[in-house]
């Protein structure tokens, strides 16, 4: 089943209502800092 731009869009909006903006991204900033954080800590591990 594949999901379309409306459907998206849809959830989307839900997950607003429920969370909050703020918190959202909140949320999405400490996800990117812990991807920087096992980035980093992977390209230590090669050398």
């Amino acid at each position: 089943m594949r999901m379309g731009t409306t459907e998206l869009v849809i959830i989307l909006m839900i997950v607003i209502l429920l969370f909050g903006a703020g918190r959202i991204g909140k949320l999405a900033g400490e996800l990117g800092t812990g991807i920087k954080a096992f980035r980093k800590g992977i390209s230590k591990n090669e050398k």
